[in-house]
């Protein structure tokens, strides 16, 4: 393997070369695999572009009649009620392990910008709070962990199969990000976690099918098998994120049975796939604008009541999603409002029978907690609620046209603020950002952008103003934004410029970039 990234202070503790020849393995052994199921996703759009329509698959009905369960949960993971989410920096990694969570999602993907740098560093932290040498000074203050029993187990979430690690080569190939994380925190840290008595436990975003659950499932058994790891001791929790991957709950479990911790629902980039899925179909599948758009639309609470039925049916936690309100310590009135918000939205979830939700911040554990614990009382979960009462059609899942809502100028400046304000911050390493009190990842930005380019292409007018949606629109109200942005202490007129140009790409060109992640990364060092 070469590597092209610069070699920083103890990096060579990560890169070693048997670690980079583990990764290399993986690599050569299922990198092909994972190019054919990307292509599988073009030829999948090309068939919804064409006027095809998602629907459960024909050829998997008997895995979804059959009697199977998933395997029992894991050590650390039978408990779930409250998981705190964010990237793998120092100060995250003890914080969010000293939360009060029963369990951190360590983030090498939307909650993390990938310079080269944050990715090793990422793994150096994680190692180091297994070994607990890792402490953290700033502001004369010093945070460091917790005893052991107190602290968050972690589960990791590599980034996605659509990206490469660009500082990586195999045989002169870009190596899989997702092999690339995966294969680093597998090799270093597996065994210092089954020796503290849990496991090595992955988050799998932005999966697309259960054959991309099946290439997951092979390199675990192959990981395994390598490192002289007992098969079934990896554990996975898929997240259903993707429009497509909704059909196939059942078919995703069954492929990760035996390394199966559930499923979740990632809420924002659901929607933002519904969008991308279907973006060339019209006002069929238009959305009003990102904060009218709630989890008791019928669409989506089609997709929340057949997650959970299906993880019960199995055997499986059902994992609701994230509460991405901050609260303020110094204003009491945003924080009661926030505490609010998030009050409301986990009795939803444990009322339907989630076993447990995401919080983006340590302040909102407490409230997460207690609502779960109205619910659960001394009990680790609730896989006892079947909610067979829950019989979900396809047309269900796809009844996107009866979500109420408007779309209007209002929602357009803040699709357009929200993005310009996330893509500076990226490009400039931060990949979890606090934004008008809400912790924003990558999901935000994918979703303002598509959200404007649909609006665009369907010749929308607004609601508030009678105008209609173009690209000169557009294009006018980015400088507007800009300029207020601009007289903000702080503002780096070099990262904003990165900033604008890519949200200019991703939104107003006629060709859809499948990701945003992908031009903007390719920008990065």
């Amino acid at each position: 393997m070469e590597i092209t990234g610069p070699m920083l202070d103890r990096f060579d503790e990560i890169l070693t070369p048997e670690a980079l020849d583990f990764v290399a393995t993986l690599q050569r052994e299922f990198g092909a695999r994972r190019l054919e199921l990307l292509q599988a996703r073009q030829a999948r759009q090309a068939e919804l572009s064409a006027g095809g329509l998602l629907d459960f698959l024909p050829e998997t009905k008997h895995v979804r009649e059959a009697d199977w369960q998933v395997a029992p949960p894991a050590p650390g993971l039978e408990d779930r009620r409250v998981e705190i989410t964010g990237p793998v920096d120092k100060k995250m990694t003890i914080n969010a392990l000293n939360s009060g969570a029963k369990v951190w999602l360590a983030d090498f993907e939307d909650a993390n910008s990938p310079l080269w740098e944050n990715c090793v560093s990422g793994h150096l932290n994680l190692r180091d709070a297994l070994d607990r040498t890792i402490d953290f000074e700033t502001g004369g203050k010093t945070y460091a962990l917790r005893p052991d029993d107190e602290l968050a187990t972690v589960v990791v979430r590599p980034r996605g199969w659509h990206l490469d690690e660009k500082h990586a080569r195999v045989d002169g190939q870009p190596v899989s990000a997702s092999l690339f994380d995966f294969g680093l925190y597998f090799f270093h840290c597996a065994q210092r976690q089954i020796d503290k008595g849990k496991g090595p436990y992955f988050y799998l975003p932005k999966m697309e099918s259960h054959l991309e659950a099946r290439l997951w499932n092979d390199v675990f058994t192959r990981a395994q098998e390598l490192l002289g790891i007992p098969y079934g001791t990896i554990r996975a929790t898929v997240l259903i994120e993707t429009y497509p991957a909704a059909f196939e709950m059942e078919e995703i479990l069954y492929e990760l049975r035996d390394h199966s911790a559930g499923l979740n629902a990632g809420r924002w980039d659901y929607l933002f796939s519904v969008i991308k899925k279907f973006r060339t179909r019209g006002r069929e599948f238009l959305l009003p604008e990102r904060n009218a758009v709630t989890m008791t639309a019928p669409f989506m609470r089609a997709y929340t009541e057949l997650l959970v039925r299906t993880c019960h049916k199995r055997g499986a936690h059902a994992i609701g999603g994230m509460a991405a309100f901050i609260p303020s310590r110094r204003d009491p009135e945003v924080n009661a409002v926030a505490l609010e918000k998030v009050r409301a939205d986990k009795t939803r979830e444990s009322g339907d029978g989630f076993d447990g939700s995401w919080v983006a911040h340590p302040d909102l554990v407490p409230v997460c907690r207690e609502v779960f614990d109205g619910v659960l009382g001394s009990r680790p979960n609730q896989l006892d609620r079947l909610r067979e009462d829950v019989n979900v059609t396809a047309a269900e899942l796809l009844s996107v046209s009866e979500t109420p809502g408007e779309i209007t100028e209002t929602g357009l400046r803040n699709n357009v603020d929200v993005a310009l304000r996330y893509l500076a911050a990226w490009m400039g390493g931060l990949g979890a950002v606090a934004i008008h009190n809400l912790m924003e990842d990558a999901a935000t930005a994918e979703i303002s952008r598509s959200q404007i380019w649909q609006w665009i292409h369907n010749d929308i007018t607004l609601a508030d103003t009678g105008a209609q949606v173009t690209k000169e629109l557009v294009e006018q109200i980015i400088a507007e934004e800009l300029a207020k942005i601009a007289e903000e202490p702080g503002y780096d007129e070099k990262l904003y410029g990165q900033a604008t140009a890519l949200f200019k790409e991703v939104a107003l060109d006629d060709d859809f970039a499948e990701f945003l992640t992908l031009p903007a990364y390719a920008q990065m060092p």
